[in-house]
C-alpha cells in the first residue's frame, strides 16, 4: 500500500497570496516571471478563463499560485484522480484545502488509468489525464489549460525519445503549446528547473504534496530523474539550456518537414497516388507517408515498416503488383492506383 502524501510544512505569510513573491518590495519569483513571459509570447486575454492542471505537487502548486495571482478570478484548478494508489484520496483533500485558501474553484475528475496489455503505466496515465483535462475544460467552457512541466521534464522527455530511437518529431520534445480535443494546452514553465520551483515554494512557505511514486525506480522517468540527471548535471552543468536549444532546433526542423509533406500531398493527392510517389526522392516519400498516416489516421509506422513500404512502392511497376504492410494495428494496402490505410487488420 502506498504511503500517504507528505505535504511540505506550511509557513503562512503574505507571500502565498502574492503569487510566490517574498514580500511586496522583493524580487518577482522565477515562476511569476516565466508566466509573464509566456503571456507576452502567447497572448492571453485577461477576461478569458484558464484552467491549471493541479496535482497538488510542487510544480503545479507553484503554477496555480502564480496564475491565480496574475489573473485573479479567472483561474480554475482541475485535479485528475487516477485511482492508482491509496493516497489518491488524500491528494484530493489537500488540493481542496489549498484551493479554498486562495479562493480558486477546484474540479476533480476521476479516471481509470490502468494500462492495457503492452502499454506502459506512464503512457496509460498520461492519456487518461489529458482526456480528462480536455473533457472537463470543454464542459466548463474553458479554452486554455496550463500544464506545469518544466525544464527537467523536457530533458527526461528527450532522453526517453533518444532511448527509443525517435525521429525529429520525438526529439522536438514537449511543445510550449498544443491543441487536443479543441482545448489549447500550454506549458509556461519549460524554462525553469525543478529545484528552482521547489526553492520558491519553500521560501514562500506554500505547502505541496510529495507523491511517493515519484521515487519509485520501477518507472523509467524516475530512474532518469534520480540516477541519470545528477550525472548529467556534474558532467554538463548547462545541460538544461543545451537540451532545450536542441529541442527547439528539432521543432523547427519538424515544422519544415510538415510543410514539405503538405506541399507534396497537394501533388500526390490523399490518398497518395503510387505513380506520383515513385518520382519523389525516397526521403521525401517517407516524410509524406509519415505525415499522411499521422494526420489522417493517427498512427505512426516504425522505421522498419516505413522502409518496407518504400521498398514495395519502388517495386510496384505493374498493375498486378500488390502492396500490403502492417502499420500500427492496421495496414497500408494498394487499391488500384493509390495507397489506402485499413485501421484494423
Amino acid at each position: 500500500m502506498a504511503a500517504s502524501p507528505t505535504p511540505k510544512p506550511t509557513r503562512r505569510n503574505n507571500t502565498a497570496e502574492a503569487g510566490l513573491a517574498d514580500s511586496p518590495k522583493s524580487r518577482i519569483s522565477p515562476v511569476v516571471l516565466a508566466l509573464q513571459h509566456w503571456a507576452l509570447k502567447f497572448p492571453f486575454s485577461k477576461t478569458t478563463p484558464m484552467a491549471v492542471a493541479y496535482s497538488g505537487g510542487a510544480d503545479s502548486t507553484a503554477l496555480l499560485h502564480a496564475a491565480a495571482a496574475q489573473w485573479p478570478g479567472q483561474v480554475t484548478a482541475i485535479h485528475v484522480h487516477h485511482g492508482l494508489q491509496a493516497a489518491a484520496d488524500d491528494f484530493v483533500r489537500h488540493c481542496e484545502a489549498a484551493c479554498t485558501a486562495i479562493n480558486v474553484a477546484l474540479h476533480v475528475v476521476q479516471v481509470d488509468a490502468r494500462n492495457a496489455s503492452g502499454e506502459s503505466p506512464e503512457d496509460a496515465a498520461r492519456k487518461a489525464r489529458y482526456a480528462a483535462l480536455a473533457g472537463k475544460a470543454v464542459e466548463l467552457d474553458i479554452g486554455t489549460v496550463a500544464l506545469a512541466q518544466h525544464a527537467d521534464d523536457q530533458v527526461e522527455t528527450l532522453l526517453l525519445a533518444l532511448s527509443r530511437g525517435a525521429g525529429v518529431a520525438g526529439l522536438a520534445g514537449m511543445p510550449a503549446e498544443f491543441e487536443r480535443c479543441g482545448v489549447r494546452f500550454v506549458r509556461p514553465l519549460l524554462s525553469l528547473g525543478a529545484q528552482e520551483i521547489r526553492d520558491e515554494l519553500d521560501t514562500s512557505g506554500i505547502a505541496y504534496i510529495n507523491d511517493p511514486t515519484n521515487r519509485d525506480l520501477a518507472y523509467t522517468r524516475n530512474n532518469i530523474r534520480h540516477r541519470l540527471l545528477p550525472v548529467l548535471r556534474e558532467v554538463f552543468p548547462h545541460y538544461r539550456e543545451t537540451f532545450a536549444r536542441s529541442a527547439r532546433n528539432m521543432a523547427l526542423a519538424q515544422e519544415a518537414l510538415v510543410q514539405a509533406a503538405i506541399e507534396l500531398i497537394a501533388v500526390t493527392g490523399s490518398p497518395p497516388k503510387i505513380a506520383a510517389l515513385q518520382v519523389l526522392a525516397r526521403a521525401s516519400q517517407g516524410n509524406l507517408l509519415r505525415h499522411w498516416l499521422k494526420t489522417q489516421f493517427g498512427v505512426t509506422g516504425s522505421e522498419a515498416q516505413i522502409n518496407e513500404l518504400l521498398d514495395q512502392i519502388a517495386d510496384c511497376t505493374n498493375r498486378g503488383k500488390g502492396i500490403r504492410i502492417k502499420v500500427a494495428t492496421g495496414c497500408v494496402e494498394r487499391r488500384g492506383s493509390v495507397l489506402t490505410y485499413l485501421p484494423s487488420l
